[in-house]
């Protein structure tokens, strides 16, 4: 399938790639508990006083050095790099894209290019509008704004995103992921259409429907984790329940989904009736880490890790294979930033992590997600890059909302109906060229030898040619 266009950059602009070091110590650091990283700053500081001397002002100078060293003073340099690397004058002209209401705006800007973060909070407030079709301006964008760090998003980070990463407690999380997807079910369905599934969907011709790629990509989901009739499923934040009532439906298994969505549950036991599955799938609203001990023949997560946040990353898979058969398949959908981030990643994902998905800090790139895997104990079976296939999915839901404008408008506000054009237009370009991108992981166990546990406490034979061999490639699944 070829890639949607997704800019007009030209050779040159791409000297904005950032670096890519110190990811590793950053993940180390935001794993630690709160004990470690205050007692190893103090212990640093007793050590530093004893070989160097003095006193109180010696302490608070070395443990103020650290937050000011370690984080203040990169990231501060990371964003006068950023508007050193977008200068320039605009290669087009923004009266063609863009009209002004607000008059300062447009002298501020006259003949200049704006930053990313400025247009994007000047168009939700109704400062300027598009003259033309949003996506189609957003593919200029290089030619008309600049990708820089901005003051607002040097706030946003030092004020939210650091703690949100850094905490991530309970309370926390549902107060920051609940009230987005209980926002309305009329909302999402106005972009997600009949579905009802937020994530990618599967195509094999960019002509075909919405409501096909997502078929497709629920067989897909059902078909990498083997599904059986009777089988036991979870499916760890299952939105609206459509993957749920799928599985009990198509494969005959008794499907459980937690959210902390009250409004998702409510729509997905409805689906299920409707599927004529109702006794079969069970919806749980809680918090992951308070799901009952038990133990699934497969489980699914279809982009909901990212919200478990680096902090916990780890003790989430630990628990996922708790919760795994011996014999079980884990399908892990995930999306991330590329490691070899350019500006403009930075910038969206800022604008992501405020308005659409907070407290998603666990968007990393691959390499993180397959070592917390194999450090959690298990074996990737299969990884597939889907970047593609989401861009497509996303203009589809583009093209939705924009057509479902006057409805949006008259319930939600102009404000929302123009986050979510902000949102899906540049999402869209952004998947397309790579910045973020998902990716299908299928994961099983890795065991010591080639002896499973069963519940009798027998033993017999896993036989891992007969799992693997002769499973299709999404490739060849219609």
């Amino acid at each position: 399938m070829s890639s949607p266009r997704s800019s007009t950059r030209t050779a040159s602009q791409h000297s904005e790639v950032g670096g890519t070091y110190g990811l590793t110590m950053i993940f180390y650091l935001l794993e630690c508990s709160k004990i470690t990283l205050v007692a190893v700053p103090l212990f640093l500081a007793w050590v530093a006083m004893k070989v160097y001397g003095g006193g109180a002002l010696s302490w608070l100078g070395f443990l103020l050095a650290i937050p000011v060293f370690g984080i203040f003073i990169p990231i501060t340099l990371l964003a006068a790099k950023s508007w050193w690397t977008s200068r320039g004058n605009p290669t087009a002209d923004i009266g063609e894209w863009v009209s002004f209401d607000d008059k300062a705006l447009q002298t501020a800007y006259e003949g200049k290019k704006m930053p990313m973060e400025k247009f994007y909070e000047a168009y939700m407030h109704r400062k300027l509008d598009f003259k033309k079709d949003p996506y189609e301006t957003l593919l200029h964008r290089y030619e008309l704004f600049r990708m820089c760090l901005t003051a607002a998003d040097l706030e946003h980070y030092f004020n939210t995103l650091l703690a949100q990463s850094t905490i991530h407690t309970k309370t926390m999380d549902k107060g920051e992921i609940a009230h987005v997807y209980d926002r309305g079910n009329d909302f999402y369905n106005w972009f997600l259409g009949e579905a009802m599934v937020y994530t990618s969907a599967v195509f094999q011709d960019q002509n075909e429907s919405l409501e096909k790629g997502q078929d497709r990509k629920l067989h897909t989901v059902c078909k990498y984790v083997q599904m059986k009739k009777g089988m036991q499923h979870l499916d760890l934040g299952c939105g609206w329940g459509t993957l749920l009532a799928h599985a009990a439906k198509h494969y005959g298994t008794f499907s459980t989904g937690v959210t902390l969505s009250k409004e998702q549950a409510q729509f997905g036991r409805e689906r299920a009736k409707e599927y004529g599955v109702a006794s079969r799938v069970e919806i749980l609203v809680r918090d992951y880490r308070d799901l009952p001990a038990r133990q699934y023949d497969c489980i699914t997560c279809l982009e909901m890790a990212e919200h478990v946040g680096i902090k916990n990353f780890q003790n989430f898979l630990l628990q996922v294979r708790s919760m795994l058969k011996d014999d079980g398949i884990f399908y892990l959908q995930i999306a991330g930033l590329r490691r070899t981030w350019q500006f403009e990643d930075l910038v969206w994902g800022l604008f992501m992590n405020k308005y659409i998905f907070p407290a998603a800090d666990a968007s990393c790139p691959l390499g993180f997600v397959v070592n917390q895997c194999e450090r959690a104990g298990f074996e990737v079976h299969r990884v597939e890059n889907c970047g593609v296939h989401y861009s497509l999915t996303i203009k589809k839901w583009y093209d939705n909302w924009v057509s479902n404008k006057a409805k949006i408008v008259e319930k939600y506000g102009e404000y929302w109906y123009r986050m979510w054009v902000i949102f899906l237009a540049w999402s869209a370009i952004i998947a397309a060229q790579g910045s973020s991108t998902v990716f299908f992981v299928t994961l099983t166990k890795n065991h010591c030898c080639d002896v499973m546990s069963v519940a009798d406490k027998q033993a017999e034979p896993f036989c891992r040619m007969e799992k693997w061999v002769g499973k299709e490639p999404i490739a060849t699944q219609q």
